[in-house]
């Protein structure tokens, strides 16, 4: 398995090299790697462990991201590695994210195949996704040019847990990105993710303000830890301040996972009731996931109220825009369309 040598890091005084990519800035002596397990300290510089070899690759709808507004209805390639900069007690991807073993990674995809895959595929798109892509900033960021010079774009998913100058040269070849907004405390973040919210904020503000990439956010609501009516109004409304209404937040529904077995499933009516409070507060576009419901699951005119894209679930039902805007009253909706 291949090593590729970093630029995010410095040495430190003491011996030891820190590695600069995230906020957890891990501090590393020769042999040791980082939190994330795909970041080591070899021969005196920061590696990459996991370049060019992948968990395994899958075409899959775009909604399944989730991004709603951007290319509804067409396949991307979704792919990613091993390891994550963060440690979510509830992580629905366990057996990727948390994985502290190279043998996970048992399919070689260097940049150029992944580009060809995703062609021979039909997909649109290439994501990198099931683990955070963060930590496989080079290998990411290489297989986005591939995808870029294939005609493809790119679509990130990530919770956006990284700081400033790798951030900015990630999101210069991502057209897409996906943020996970996991609660909108600091204690959330420390006490189940072992991070702090305000890299994280800080990502989502950077990307509307200083991006073209388009935006959509999603929230999984546990029950009893993030899912009060304080947290999502306080939630909803800073996002409706700093980034406007027009950013598409999904709610999902979280079921028992790695180390909280012990949860409930979300139901329904707790996804309704976030979704209300942030219409309340001003956003358009609210979507439920995780769940059967086509009401909350399809995109409205906020015009006149017409469906403008119906959906199930992953699958479209009903398709009423043309060029980009409602095919009833010809307001132009947000996002990213082909016809």
């Amino acid at each position: 398995m291949q090593a590729v040598a970093t630029k995010y890091w410095h040495q430190l005084d003491d011996g030891r090299i820190q590695c600069d990519l995230c906020p957890r800035e891990c501090k590393l002596r020769e042999g040791q790697r980082g939190l994330c397990f795909t970041r080591a300290r070899q021969h005196n510089e920061i590696v990459l462990t996991s370049y060019g070899w992948s968990t395994g690759v899958w075409a899959d709808p775009i909604e399944k991201k989730p991004l709603n507004h951007f290319l509804p209805g067409t396949l991307v390639l979704s792919f990613g590695t091993a390891g994550c900069n963060l440690a979510c007690r509830y992580c629905q991807n366990w057996d990727i994210s948390k994985s502290k073993t190279d043998d996970i990674l048992g399919q070689e995809a260097p940049p150029d195949r992944v580009a060809v895959s995703a062609v021979a595929r039909g997909c649109r798109s290439v994501a990198f996704t099931y683990n955070d892509p963060v930590v496989f900033h080079e290998y990411a960021i290489d297989t986005a040019h591939a995808a870029h010079a294939a005609g493809l774009r790119t679509v990130a998913v990530t919770a956006g847990y990284v700081n400033p100058e790798p951030r900015a040269e990630f999101f210069t070849v991502i057209d897409a990105a996906n943020v996970d907004l996991k609660a909108f405390t600091d204690e959330f973040y420390h006490r189940y993710c072992a991070g702090s919210i305000g890299p994280v904020l800080d990502t989502l503000q950077y990307v509307h303000d200083e991006t073209d990439v388009w935006l959509e956010i999603t929230t999984l609501l546990i029950p009893g830890l993030n899912d009060s009516d304080e947290e999502i109004d306080a939630m909803t409304r800073w996002i409706v301040e700093h980034l406007g209404p027009d950013v598409p937040h999904h709610f999902t529904a979280f079921h028992p996972s790695f180390r909280m077995m012990d949860i409930p499933r979300t139901g329904l009516s707790a996804l309704l009731r976030a979704r209300e409070i942030a219409v309340r507060n001003g956003l358009h576009y609210v979507y439920t996931g995780n769940v059967p419901d086509e009401e909350t699951q399809s995109t409205w005119c906020q015009g006149c109220g017409a469906r403008l894209i119906g959906r199930m679930g992953y699958r479209i039902t009903a398709w009423a825009i043309d060029q980009g805007r409602c095919s009833e009253c010809g307001r132009a909706i947000p996002g990213v369309f082909e016809d």
